[in-house]
């Protein structure tokens, strides 16, 4: 009882002591286990892999660098950036009406279903539903028969017979790599962007209709500045989440790689580690100038 007397007392007129035994633990974690990990990556790609040995020489250079810069790899990182800010642009435009209808407009019990409709999804398996979509798209799926049926099989194999986006079928093309995207991270994007329509003062608007505003420019003018840190907010999320899979490009999609997928070829049947670990910078280097512009937008105060 006294010692716990003597901690009480101590901790009250040292505060920081508090301060530190708080924050302590998942510092030393924060900095042990992730910017340790980072550090490491860091480090891994200025070695290279000895084409004659197949061993690591771990010795400072840039030649994994040279091998990074090459065509088919530079391909590899603009495919997963595009594909990335197709899916945070298409996330966006689904995602603002529903969360407008949510923030504005629903109510009591249908708010609380439309929410669960957004959170549900997030409640079953990643790979169920990633699976899922490999059945809907597929030659003999949902997708297909609904176009058998609407009599509209030439729109569908003309659509499959574009460049680059087509394929043989829906679940082996980039439309339904993106398809799935779209949808495993839509959630992401709907919540933020509810969250900062929530915290528009209807009186901004009542104000804005008062001076003469109609809703159209009032959307435009004060409804849409107000919501976009929630935008950006949420694209931080889908973009990154988008730059960093592999699983879903994997399932579906065709023998074309990702960032994600090259990293784990190279780490894993290649054993060629420092190019793994020099792959893994594209993307972290893309987020940080990404979260940096996010943090001038206001994006973190809508998280």
């Amino acid at each position: 009882m006294k010692g716990t007397r003597a901690w009480s007392r101590a901790l009250f007129l040292h505060p920081r002591i508090g301060l530190v035994l708080l924050l302590g633990p998942p510092l030393l974690w924060l900095g042990v286990v992730y910017l340790g990990s980072l550090l490491a990556l860091v480090v891994q790609s200025f070695f290279h892999l000895d084409g004659f040995t197949g061993q690591v020489v771990r010795r400072v250079s840039f030649d994994t660098y040279r091998e990074l810069l090459t065509a088919s790899n530079m391909d590899i990182a603009l495919r997963t950036g595009g594909m990335a800010a197709a899916v945070t642009l298409a996330a966006a435009v689904v995602a603002f009406p529903l969360a407008y209808y949510m923030a504005r407009y629903a109510r009591g019990a249908e708010k609380a279903l439309l929410t669960l409709a957004v959170l549900m999804p997030l409640w079953s398996s990643y790979l169920v539903r990633v699976y899922s979509w490999k059945l809907i798209l597929a030659k003999e799926g949902v997708v297909s028969w609904v176009f058998e049926r609407l009599h509209a099989t030439a729109i569908l194999e003309g659509i499959l017979a574009l460049p680059v986006v087509g394929g043989p079928s829906l679940s082996v093309s980039a439309i339904g790599t993106f398809l799935a995207f779209l949808y495993v991270w839509l959630p992401y994007m709907i919540l933020p962007i509810q969250a900062a329509l929530e915290r528009v003062p209807p009186s901004l608007l009542e104000a804005s209709g008062d001076l003469g505003a109609r809703p159209a420019t009032t959307f435009r003018r004060v409804t849409l500045p107000l919501a976009f840190p929630g935008i950006v907010a949420g694209s931080i999320f889908t973009f990154s989440l988008t730059l960093g899979d592999f699983i879903i490009p994997g399932i579906l999609g065709n023998s074309s790689l990702f960032i994600g997928q090259a990293v784990l070829a190279h780490q894993g049947t290649a054993g060629n580690i420092p190019l793994a670990a020099a792959f893994t910078l594209i993307p972290m280097t893309i987020m940080a100038a990404y979260l940096g512009v996010a943090r001038r937008l206001g994006a973190f105060d809508a998280l």
